[in-house]
């Protein structure tokens, strides 16, 4: 059973990360023949403020 864990800004809308779901799953199960119905797609959203980038902050 894979999980597929997407770190992202926030502010994405349902239909963005619903249509970015199905082309992962897509993609795993044509590309690493994993089972569709056993694949995780998990979505943790993070303000920008909390990205560092070269230790500087993002904004």
């Amino acid at each position: 059973m894979p999980i597929v864990k997407i770190t992202m800004y926030a502010g994405r809308s349902q239909q963005q990360k619903d249509d970015l779901a199905r082309a992962i799953t897509d993609a795993m199960e044509n590309i690493a023949k994993a089972h569709r119905d056993q694949t995780i797609v998990v979505f943790q959203e993070v303000a920008k403020e909390h990205y560092y980038i070269g230790a500087q902050r993002k904004s």
